[in-house]
């Protein structure tokens, strides 16, 4: 499922929303995450799961192709971590 088949599925389940209102909800609620990620907050929807961001330290690499070496920079990386009710329901 891709951002265009939330917003409809949305829509579609509360008639009484517009295509543009569903989308509004959806750009907010993306956008409210990718804010508070960016300021190194954690997000947590229970039931769902937390949304965090990790810190990956600086480190040497090799570069498959040649196999020369590469510094690899720090870095913060996005991280998900499933809630424990999205996790059984779906493994039952």
């Amino acid at each position: 499922m891709n951002k265009s088949d939330l917003i409809t599925k949305i829509a579609r389940f509360n008639p009484e929303l517009f295509q543009k209102d569903a989308t509004k909800i959806v750009n907010v609620f993306f956008d409210t995450i990718s804010t508070a990620l960016v300021k190194n907050e954690r997000i947590e929807l229970r039931g769902f799961g937390v949304f965090d961001i990790k810190k990956r330290e600086a480190r040497i690499a090799r570069n498959p192709k040649n196999g020369s070496i590469v510094a690899v920079p720090a870095k913060h990386i996005p991280f998900f971590r499933m809630g424990k009710l999205m996790k059984d329901r779906i493994n039952n």
